[in-house]
């Protein structure tokens, strides 16, 4: 899905591309710029599954106590794994988002330019 969203991103950026190679920006440059960008989705969307899971958690185990007349149920995310989940977000994205950035540092500038 991310790798869909970058390749996107690519498609709908070509003239900026364009741009950015027309003053000067190396192919590696062009790659980071995509790079980075699915290095945040990936740290914004680990984050925010982290923080959804923490704050499903209270409502959960009290409809789960509830349902079972179990007196006290003790669910916790523990920080090694929330943080292993953001990592394994974060790498993920990346490897996603490996093929539609070397698509777009190998887009050549005078024909990324003249299209709309």
């Amino acid at each position: 899905m991310i790798g869909i969203i970058t390749y996107i991103s690519v498609l709908e950026r070509t003239k900026e591309i364009g741009i950015l190679r027309s003053i000067g920006a190396s192919k590696k440059d062009i790659r980071k710029v995509f790079l980075s960008e699915t290095f945040m989705e990936g740290l914004l969307s680990g984050l925010l599954g982290v923080i959804v899971t923490i704050l499903l958690n209270i409502p959960i185990s009290k409809i789960i106590q509830n349902m079972t007349n179990i007196s006290y149920i003790r669910s916790s995310l523990p920080i090694k794994a929330g943080v292993i989940l953001v990592i394994i977000s974060v790498l993920l994205t990346l490897i996603a988002g490996i093929i539609p950035s070397s698509i777009a540092s190998k887009k050549d500038p005078v024909e990324a330019l003249q299209s709309e």
